[in-house]
């Protein structure tokens, strides 16, 4: 086995959570191993690593309709003066806003994006055209990178779709907008998002109940910004029932402050707390969608990888036996129309001496031939793989296990399971799973007092004694 060095990727995530998160810096190490795993079974090269599938920043989408509120709300956020989002109906584009020390913000081309595996909407294009054909170079029509010099971005990734209205209904855009829901760790849906017909709006509204369970779906309402208790809680109930009338039954509702007609809320004049309480533990949620993301990695590879190559194999075997069987064929109704017209093919395969020798000759002959045929076959099937390997956006090469089987012995005797797909391997995989299942209980552990309750309970019951 050879020792697969660690990305640079991994090397600098450990580093950046040696201080501010153990548990990612563990998640890296666990990682690597996966890589090792991986790399070992030919399915990733030396330089790559299943870290860069998913984001490690803390990620927030912004999801709004044609009125002004998600623009009125980000410039109050964020404390700029400056047009974030365009009030104007033409802002179709996704952007990726990052934190800048600079004094003005800057916007760069969707490539920026796509090129780096730190940000989301990483290496999009290849998706894009899967999509559909030479979507994938008009990618800067699609995304941007915006920098500002915000501290309420510090640490933090936020994701602004196009308004629903005026995004245009083709299957880029939706995949896109699915995109931003299942990778972020936060979503803010502004209510006149359901205000505004689109044909977006139902795939929209289909998504949104996929994810409405986990946690990340926040509505907040467009409301005059003097309200009474009273007021604020029907406002909120008369939306709780208009979303239930759509089918989505959980989420948290907010009001934006400050948000009255025309007005745009100056920095520092507006009271975002809420807000900010509830982005105060994004970064936990980041945490367990990265475990979430090391976890269903363990769990692809025997779920998606194996199976997808292991019918590969399959497929292979088959074929090759196919046309070595025809070949043989051949030469049996050959063999026939020599004993029948001359009488001497029975004979010599009954000699004691030159039937050995004729079917070594038969063996010498059909063993070349099936290594070809292996070879013709095999290259069929890694075309295949290839393209299924795209079709399932799959980071690990499926062709690359199936070569693996292009050896001497696999190519002559007959083997169902690809090449290293064994006990061993899938030890190494369960035991990747319990160190996941491990990090996650020790997250879950900074939110609980289990351990201190425990160690109560044992003490009134036993005396003041240390647990072993």
């Amino acid at each position: 086995m050879t020792e697969k060095t660690v990305s640079k990727y991994l090397s600098n995530l450990e580093k950046y959570f040696a201080g501010d998160s153990p548990i990612l810096q563990k998640a890296a190490k666990v990682f690597h191993e996966l890589d090792q795993l991986e790399y070992d079974l030919g399915l990733i090269g030396a330089d790559e690593t299943t870290a860069s599938k998913s984001s490690w920043w803390p990620i927030v989408s912004l999801i709004g309709g044609n009125s002004t509120a998600k623009s009125k709300f980000m410039n109050g956020y964020f404390g700029s003066d400056l047009q974030l989002t365009g009030l104007q109906t033409s802002h179709n584009k996704f952007s990726v806003l990052l934190h800048n020390n600079q004094t003005s913000p800057t916007t760069l081309p969707g490539t920026a994006l796509d090129v780096d595996h730190r940000f989301p909407f990483y290496q999009i294009s290849r998706k894009l055209e899967q999509l559909q054909h030479g979507e994938g170079a008009r990618i800067n029509s699609y995304l941007e990178l915006k920098t500002l010099p915000s501290d309420r971005l510090k640490g933090k990734l936020f994701i602004e779709t196009p308004s629903i209205g005026t995004s245009p209904a083709n299957a880029v855009t939706s995949f896109l907008f699915t995109y931003a829901l299942e990778n972020s760790d936060t979503v803010f849906v502004f209510t006149d998002t359901f205000e505004t017909p689109s044909p977006l709006l139902e795939e929209l509204i289909a998504q949104i109940k996929l994810h409405q369970d986990t946690n990340k779906l926040v509505y907040l309402i467009d409301a005059p910004a003097a309200l009474n208790a009273s007021r604020t809680g029907e406002i909120i109930s008369t939306w709780q029932r208009r979303l239930a009338d759509l089918g989505i039954s959980s989420g948290q509702f907010m009001l934006l402050p400050g948000q009255d007609a025309g007005f745009i809320p100056l920095p520092g004049k507006v009271d975002f707390s809420l807000i900010d309480q509830r982005l105060a533990n994004v970064g936990y949620d980041r945490t367990y969608r990265v475990l979430q993301a090391l976890e269903d990695n363990i769990a692809e590879i025997e779920n998606v990888v194996i199976p997808e190559v292991k019918t590969g194999v399959t497929v292979w075997k088959d074929r090759v036996n196919m046309s070595t069987l025809l070949v043989l064929s051949l030469f049996i109704v050959l063999a026939l129309f020599a004993e029948i017209n001359t009488g001497i093919v029975l004979a010599t395969l009954v000699d004691p001496i030159l039937g050995p020798i004729t079917i070594l000759a038969l063996i010498a002959i059909m063993t070349p031939i099936h290594l070809i045929f292996s070879r013709l076959h095999a290259k069929l099937i890694i075309n295949q793989l290839n393209s299924r390997q795209k079709e399932l956006h799959l980071l690990e090469n499926l062709a690359g296990l199936f070569e693996k089987n292009l050896t001497f012995a696999r190519m002559l005797l007959p083997a169902s399971e690809p090449a290293l797909w064994n006990k061993k391997t899938k030890s190494r995989l369960t035991q990747l799973t319990g160190k996941t299942k491990d990090l996650v209980q020790s997250l879950n552990d900074t939110f609980s007092t289990y351990n201190a309750q425990l160690f109560d309970v044992f003490a009134d019951s036993r005396g003041p004694k240390e647990l072993p």
